[in-house]
């Protein structure tokens, strides 16, 4: 079920405060560390605790259900993270993927030219170096000597993988116009200046999918596909009112791309890039097959397929689901994630640790419920703490065991959003819950 726009809070746009409070959450409950840390760590390096991998992999299976196995002309593959250098000569990637990079000449900390609001170091106010062009590819080298002949490339984009396998695809699914290809995975990028938590890193993941078609068809489905895009964001629980679509113009557009929208994204620390839809046209696969790649089955006709793009970063999709979600109340943090995307679904509670009756029972049940729904079992502390302890994690449901369950074989069902308790019978428990989690 899709949310509709008035329905969502409005939490995350000009609060300057929320990044460092989303920051701590993140490393103190486990969704995010630094990277290394133990070491000095890397910059702008970041692993994903438990509980952040649990919300990393439910956007991206919600994601996928949505976009390939929801739908008959979209197809999915898994490509390596490496390919042929020959892959970016064609792409133009060794030609155009680049930044313009000044250095200053005090301090000699480089930055991105069209990220500076003036024409001087933001740190010392020193003069800058002329500008240069930094190629943003990181690149490495396959066997034991370290040359020209062994140097590739660690995939700047996830693209260039479901164009090069366009036509395996097409010869084993014997898909017909118009249809997709979608992709998951890691892409890395030299970044200038990465930052802002997960935002902008050098390692980062992707979604995506090359959607083929006839050129005549371009317009139509390029506002079909920025409606889609809307619906997955409500999906995600964004509030709309946050979102702002930026027609890209002429000389700032990719090399490859005819028309660009940016969904834009009101970040505490100010307006920038979510996702991106993109009109390839022709382009890659022009440079990629030297013969047209598809024939049309009535026809016979050959050509070359032109390609609607829409690209959803996965980093940044978790870091506007829990800007989204954070609410701060009177005397608790909760994080109001859509129910398919919180980590747990559900925590199991005995009332008391120290009573083996209620620790035996509560132990049946968080195994009960396990075999269904990610489940965290709790006997730390006091109950009210361990309440708050999920709401902060972003659990929808908490299930107390009480000296009545032992009576009664019900338990007490609490509500993470309006901390409302009912007894629920547990013979029926694995059922209301369904009912609750879609």
């Amino acid at each position: 079920m899709t949310a509709k726009k008035e329905d969502l809070p409005a939490q995350a746009g000009n609060n300057p405060e929320l990044m460092d409070k989303i920051v701590s959450l993140c490393k103190r409950r486990g969704f995010v560390f630094p990277g290394s840390e133990i070491y000095g760590g890397l910059a702008n390096s970041f692993d994903y605790g438990p509980l952040g991998v649990e919300l990393e992999n439910n956007i991206k299976n919600i994601w996928w259900k949505r976009f390939v196995h929801q739908r008959d002309d979209v197809v999915g593959i898994d490509a390596a993270l490496i390919m042929n250098p020959k892959v970016w000569e064609a792409s133009g990637h060794l030609e155009n993927f680049s930044d313009p990079l000044v250095e200053c000449k005090k301090c000699h900390h480089r930055f991105r030219e069209d990220q500076l609001k003036e024409k001087k170091c933001p740190d010392c106010k020193g003069e800058l170096m002329p500008a240069k062009q930094f190629n943003l590819m990181l690149k490495t080298f396959l066997g034991p000597v370290e040359n020209g002949d062994s140097a590739v490339y660690l995939r700047p984009e996830i693209a260039q993988t479901m164009f090069v396998d366009f036509k395996n695809v097409l010869d084993t699914t014997r898909r017909k116009l118009p249809f997709g290809i979608a992709s998951q995975g890691k892409a890395f990028r030299n970044e200038i200046t990465p930052g802002n938590f997960i935002f902008r890193t050098r390692e980062f993941n992707l979604m995506e999918f090359e959607y083929f078609i006839r050129e005549d068809e371009w317009k139509k489905w390029f506002e079909y596909w920025k409606e889609e895009m809307e619906n997955w964001l409500l999906d995600l629980g964004v509030n709309m009112g946050h979102i702002h679509q930026v027609e890209i113009p002429d000389g700032e557009r990719a090399h490859y791309s005819k028309r660009t929208v940016d969904f834009e994204y009101e970040y505490p620390f100010g307006q920038k890039e979510l996702y991106g839809l993109a009109y390839r046209t022709d382009f890659d696969l022009k440079n990629h097959f030297k013969e047209p790649p598809y024939e049309d089955a009535e026809s016979g006709e050959k050509f070359y397929p032109h390609v609607i793009e829409p690209t959803f970063g996965l980093d940044r999709s978790v870091l506007v689901a829990l800007l989204e979600a954070y609410c701060q109340e009177k005397d608790r943090v909760v994080l109001k994630l859509p129910v398919k995307l919180a980590p747990y679904k559900v925590a199991v509670f005995p009332l008391l640790k120290n009573k083996p009756e209620l620790v035996k029972k509560a132990t049946e049940v968080y195994h009960q419920l396990k075999k269904n729904f990610t489940a965290a079992f709790d006997d730390r502390g006091n109950i009210g703490k361990r309440y708050y302890s999920q709401d902060e994690i972003g659990t929808p449901f908490c299930v107390t065991i009480d000296f009545d369950t032992l009576e009664n074989e019900d338990v007490t069902v609490r509500d993470r959003d309006t901390m409302k308790q009912e007894r629920i019978k547990i013979k029926d428990l694995t059922s209301f819950l369904n009912g609750k989690l879609v």
